[in-house]
């Protein structure tokens, strides 16, 4: 579609490749943000939320994986299916993150336990 000579098309798929590329760099964020704090000095209540935050991490990576493996036969536009796959991408991790405070895996309090052996030895 052209309204007075622009590409409509066109911008709606820079605005979903914008969308997708900023999903990503948060996601990439998030990541360096908790790799790069030192919990050697951190009281029980944040070594708690980092492991919960590396739990819902890994929650929202396989969910992100299980995903995957769903075949939807899609025969919409592309910007469509971007911007359809950023608002899922928000969805699984909100998801992972409030089951990780629901029903947590156990992962967070086995990786917590082995911290709180780290710093104290």
């Amino acid at each position: 579609m052209s309204m007075s000579g622009i590409d409509v098309s066109g911008l709606s798929s820079i605005y979903s490749d914008m969308f997708t590329q900023t999903a990503k760099n948060a996601q990439a964020d998030k990541l360096k943000s908790i790799a790069a704090e030192d919990y050697s000095k951190a009281d029980d209540k944040e070594l708690m939320d980092a492991c919960k935050k590396f739990e819902a991490y890994f929650l929202e990576q396989v969910f992100k994986e299980m995903d995957k493996t769903v075949h939807i036969n899609d025969s919409g536009d592309k910007s469509t299916s971007n911007l359809v796959d950023y608002f899922k991408s928000n969805a699984i991790a909100e998801l992972a993150s409030q089951s990780t405070e629901a029903n947590s895996l156990g992962l967070a309090k086995q990786l917590y336990e082995q911290m709180k052996r780290n710093i104290e030895g």
